[in-house]
């Protein structure tokens, strides 16, 4: 399977994308989903392809959810899977305190 795809970031969310068909644009997408997305700002056009890699998703359920459901929505990364270091985590033990 292949498909040109174009990539949409939300105003909203940062890290928060939509996939769809790059053919039928965004008429797809629920009416409720683009609300809260925000205005889409186009991002990229991409081919792709069941050998494609891709970054944070996988690329067999966009492209299933862009045959199925007209359209695929990447969340952004979850914030506990952000490392945060505290002030005190940084000093090392001959640092002094």
């Amino acid at each position: 399977m292949k498909m040109l795809c174009s990539i949409y970031r939300s105003p909203r969310k940062q890290g928060m994308y939509l996939y769809v068909p790059r053919e039928k644009g965004t008429r797809e997408v629920p009416e409720q989903l683009l609300k809260l997305f925000g205005k889409p700002e186009h991002a990229m056009d991409m081919v792709l392809t069941e050998e494609r890699k891709l970054a944070r998703e996988d690329i067999l359920q966009v492209l299933d959810n862009l045959k199925n459901q007209g359209y695929h929505l990447q969340m952004p990364p979850k914030q506990e899977d952000w490392i945060v270091h505290l002030p005190d985590e940084l000093l090392t033990r001959n640092d002094p305190v």
